[in-house]
């Protein structure tokens, strides 16, 4: 199987080496063998599921059943998943696929693959998935694969038979177990993990960026970020480390004994943000050796399993969440100290003209509207199950609701922290001089995109392409900028 680096790359092309092939028509026919012993009820293929488990199903509605299963959870609506996010999630179903357990058809992998390949994107709901596990958004995403519900091409609701026909593909017929098999498991939060993790580093990276600059323009004293404060901490160390290595020792500012607060507490801020998104990003990585479908067949037999039930995922995400909204909140904080001259030493609101112009403190304004945003995202998502199937499922760990919001979090944190940054390099340029080596380059990086103001215009075009930019950039280490 070749599979990009880069987890989820739109652009790559995916191929079934002929090994793996032969692996699933091998475990695909220990699966059918299972199957067809006699007394030996399994989970959703030969009996119902959730409260109806107990109802046992003849061969006719067995051959019925898979099928039913897809059509009848697609109880959701719009607003959809964005296309990214679908093939995303499409590739974290291939890879359940493609471990032992699962043992569905190589015909119904190739079909997977033959959909990422294709760009088809499946229309799957956002919100309103109050089921235990997936099994509405799972519904919506594969009974497409029938030729059924909806799809999107170029942003508009196309039927997915007609989209499958444009491509010259036949609706997929499912065998037994298949339809129980693309329902089951979490594959929704593990795409939420997995693009969450890699937003919520890029902001820690920036965050640590725009602490850098605020330190520099502001003329903080640097004790406050001697890694030896650290202790035994290893994240708030490598905080420390890095923030010294980008701000050196640097001037004070004369009569400066103690920064503001929102200067001094960014490392420890930072350390929290970067320990618990490591371990959301080590929690999503044991969840790829662990069985996700339910039944799983395990050693021959079939096993039942608790994948749907994501809430490890779900509370890690919800912590990484409250962890953001702590970074925007310092974040704004920082920006409204860089605009007032009592901190800076530099003319107020950062216009070379203050009066006949307003600088940036409308800028501030855009952040702060941010911040309340971002704020009423912190309360957990993964708290507060339901009863539903009669009882039968009366626990819910809304892990894909989570997900939403820590994604929702960094789209408000990635505006905090554009306006942030110009705000930081607003008062470099005003300031004079190129600022502490360290920063320089972080400097002429912000100015290539938005450059400093000599009159008032309109930035919100710019507080955007900036943020594109900064999502587009991963700093894997801020050296980078160096």
């Amino acid at each position: 199987m070749i599979v990009s680096d880069s987890e989820f790359a739109d652009s790559e092309r995916l191929i079934l080496d002929k090994p793996l092939v032969e692996a699933l028509k091998r475990r695909r026919a220990e699966v059918l063998t299972a199957l067809a012993e006699p007394g030996n009820p399994v989970y959703g293929v030969t009996t119902g599921m959730g409260r109806l488990a107990g109802v046992v199903l003849d061969p006719r509605q067995q051959a019925e059943h898979q099928r039913n299963l897809l059509i009848g959870r697609a109880v959701g609506g719009p607003p959809w998943l964005p296309p990214e996010d679908v093939r995303a999630l499409l590739v974290v179903r291939l890879r359940d696929f493609l471990r032992p357990w699962s043992g569905v058809s190589p015909e119904l992998v190739q079909f997977l693959v033959d959909r990422l390949n294709d760009g088809f994107t499946p229309a799957v709901p956002r919100f309103g998935l109050g089921s235990s596990g997936e099994i509405i958004a799972l519904s919506h995403a594969f009974q497409t694969f029938l030729g059924l519900g909806t799809v999107l091409e170029d942003g508009v609701e196309v039927p997915a038979a007609a989209a499958l026909a444009a491509r010259g593909a036949a609706p997929y017929v499912l065998g037994p177990k298949e339809g129980a098999s693309l329902l089951q498991g979490s594959p929704l939060a593990v795409m939420h993990a997995a693009r969450g993790w890699t937003e919520a580093q890029q902001l820690v990276d920036l965050q640590t960026l725009t602490a850098a600059m605020a330190i520099d323009v502001l003329g903080a004293p640097r004790a406050v970020f001697s890694p030896v404060l650290a202790g035994g901490d290893d994240h708030l160390r490598a905080v420390l480390h890095e923030l010294t290595e980008l701000v050196g020792i640097g001037p004070v500012r004369p009569g400066v004994v103690q920064a503001p607060l929102s200067v001094r507490v960014a490392p420890r801020a930072l350390a929290h943000a970067s320990r618990v998104n490591g371990d959301l990003h080590e929690t999503r990585r044991r969840w790829e050796t662990m069985p996700g479908d339910s039944p799983s067949f395990v050693d021959g037999s079939f096993v039942p399993g608790t994948g749907y039930h994501a809430v490890d995922l779900g509370l890690r995400m919800d912590a990484v969440t409250a962890a953001l909204v702590h970074l925007g909140e310092i974040s704004v904080q920082r920006t409204h100290r860089l605009l007032d001259e009592r901190f800076s030493g530099l003319p107020p609101q950062l216009t070379a003209d203050p009066g006949p112009r307003a600088g940036l403190v409308p800028l501030h304004k855009r952040a702060a509207g941010e911040l309340h945003a971002l704020r009423r995202l912190a309360t957990p998502a993964t708290l507060g199950s339901i009863d539903t199937s009669a009882g039968q499922e009366d626990v819910q760990a809304f892990a894909s609701a989570a997900g939403e919001q820590l994604r929702a979090a960094a789209s408000h944190l990635f505006a905090i922290t554009a306006c942030e940054l110009i705000t930081a390099s607003q008062a470099r340029y005003l300031a004079g001089g190129e600022g502490v080596p360290g920063l320089r380059a972080g400097y002429g990086w912000v100015r290539s995109v938005v450059p400093p103001l000599d009159e008032d215009r309109s930035l919100g075009p710019e507080v955007e392409r900036l943020v594109a930019v900064c999502r587009a950039a991963f700093f894997d280490d801020l050296a980078t900028l160096t």
